[in-house]
């Protein structure tokens, strides 16, 4: 894989990891508690390939290959942070609405 390639990867991976956490987080406000860990998964995986392709190029640097540090270079590091970030916040919200599905049904 060439550089170019190496960091459209990442931010492929990067954008499925999103795309599905925020499907997740849909399924769940609907209720398919199931569907949201299922999406949630899916996205873990999807950010394990990003920084699969990630730490390549890093251990590439530290021995000593050298990347130029290209704006697209940060784009998708900017991506990978950012699916990493609503990855775990939406983790965060399934819980909420499980726990709120749990208790609204132990009330009724």
């Amino acid at each position: 894989m060439d550089y170019e390639q190496i960091i459209l990867a990442i931010i492929a991976h990067a954008g499925n990891a999103r795309s599905l956490s925020f499907e997740a987080l849909q399924l769940a406000k609907e209720g398919n508690l199931q569907g949201a860990y299922q999406k949630m998964n899916e996205a873990k995986a999807e950010l394990l390939n990003a920084h699969n392709v990630q730490s390549d190029i890093l251990h590439k640097e530290a021995a000593g290959e050298k990347y130029e540090i290209s704006l697209l270079l940060i784009h998708a590091q900017d991506h990978l942070m950012a699916a990493t970030l609503a990855k775990d916040l939406i983790e965060e919200f399934i819980e909420l609405y499980e726990n709120a599905f749990k208790n609204k049904k132990s009330t009724e």
